[in-house]
Order: structure tokens, then C-alpha cells, then sequence
């Protein structure tokens, strides 16, 4: 299983980012997909998931609003569209799928793609 994250980079308070995740190795469009955040010197955290449909969607409560959550399982990816983004946004984000297909939350994690960072300078 591999899940290649990328779109991370250096941008200002309020400005916005995309972020992408391609998956391979996996039935991507029959899983949960979701994305998790790791500031410096904190653990990681839920950002957002979302149903193998496209259908439901959940997250954090510190980015509902800003964020938003997506996928094209035609092409195997997943996005994660940053707006208004904020220094405590500032973290190494990573994609995950859950093996199952089940919308449970939170979110059962069992596949990690390797983080891309994200720096938001105030």
C-alpha cells in the first residue's frame, strides 16, 4: 500500500493550499479515506475524513468551514482544499485509509502515507 501525499509548501496567513494524496496498492474507492495533522511537539490529530462514496464527510471542529474534503476515486486521489489557513494550521498533514469500507468515527486509520508539510507564517 502506498499513499503519496504532496501540495504541502510555505504560504502566508490566510492564504490557501491543496493537498493531494494518491493511493495505490488498495481498492481505493470501496475505503474511508481521511487526513491527520502533526504540529511540532504535539501528537497527531483528526483534520477530516471521508466515505468511499464521496457521500459523508467529518472534521475537526478547528477547520469546519476552511476546509474542505474530497476525492476522484476514477484517478485514485484524495484532496484536502486548505483556505483561510492559519499558523496553528502548521504541520506535517498525512493521508490515511482505513481497511474497511464502514463509516465509523473516529476514524480507524490503518494505512499511513509519509506527511507533507504545510508552514503558515503569520
Amino acid at each position: 500500500v502506498q499513499l503519496q501525499a504532496s501540495g504541502g509548501g510555505l504560504v502566508q496567513a490566510g492564504g490557501s493550499l491543496r493537498l493531494s494524496c494518491a493511493a495505490s496498492g488498495i481498492i481505493f474507492g470501496n475505503k474511508v479515506m481521511g487526513w491527520f495533522r502533526q504540529a511540532p511537539g504535539k501528537g497527531r490529530e483528526f483534520v477530516s475524513a471521508i466515505s468511499w462514496s464521496g457521500g459523508t464527510t467529518d472534521y475537526a471542529d478547528s477547520v469546519k468551514g476552511r476546509f474542505t474534503i474530497s476525492r476522484d476515486n476514477a484517478k485514485n486521489t484524495l484532496y484536502l482544499q486548505m483556505n483561510n489557513l492559519k499558523p496553528e494550521d502548521t504541520a506535517a498533514y498525512y493521508c490515511a485509509a482505513a481497511r474497511s469500507s464502514l463509516w465509523t468515527m473516529p476514524m480507524n486509520a490503518d494505512y499511513w502515507g509519509q506527511g507533507t508539510l504545510v508552514t503558515v507564517s503569520s
